[in-house]
């Protein structure tokens, strides 16, 4: 059975930093692309980083520069780094791992604001 879990989410204030952590199981996890999207009520999901398993990574535009997404396939684990964090940036924030299959985690709530 594939899990995708989701951690490190929380109440920061702007300008504040949070590291979203994806433990994988039940695939390989190096052989799967992994992704951190996000939602916010009434709006598509929106691919916020991507890192393939070559560790080409993925960007969208508003958050390059604040945001890094790193891999430890040692513990099957991806990560959202998340600094300089504004308002506009929180919402849920949900785990993907792509290859053949998408698989998804549950999310983890990410609240800014002071």
């Amino acid at each position: 059975q594939v899990q995708l879990v989701e951690s490190g989410g929380g109440l920061v204030q702007p300008g504040g930093s949070l590291r979203l952590s994806c433990a994988a199981s039940g695939i390989i996890f190096r052989f799967y692309a992994m992704g951190w999207y996000r939602q916010a009520p009434g709006k598509q999901r929106e691919l916020v980083a991507a890192i393939g398993t070559s560790g080409s990574t993925y960007y969208v535009d508003s958050v390059k520069g604040r945001f890094t997404i790193y891999r430890d396939n040692a513990k099957n684990t991806v990560y959202l780094q998340m600094n300089s964090l504004t308002p506009e940036d929180t919402t849920v924030y949900y785990c993907n791992a792509r290859k053949d299959t998408n698989y998804w985690g549950k999310g983890t709530q990410v609240t800014v604001s002071s």
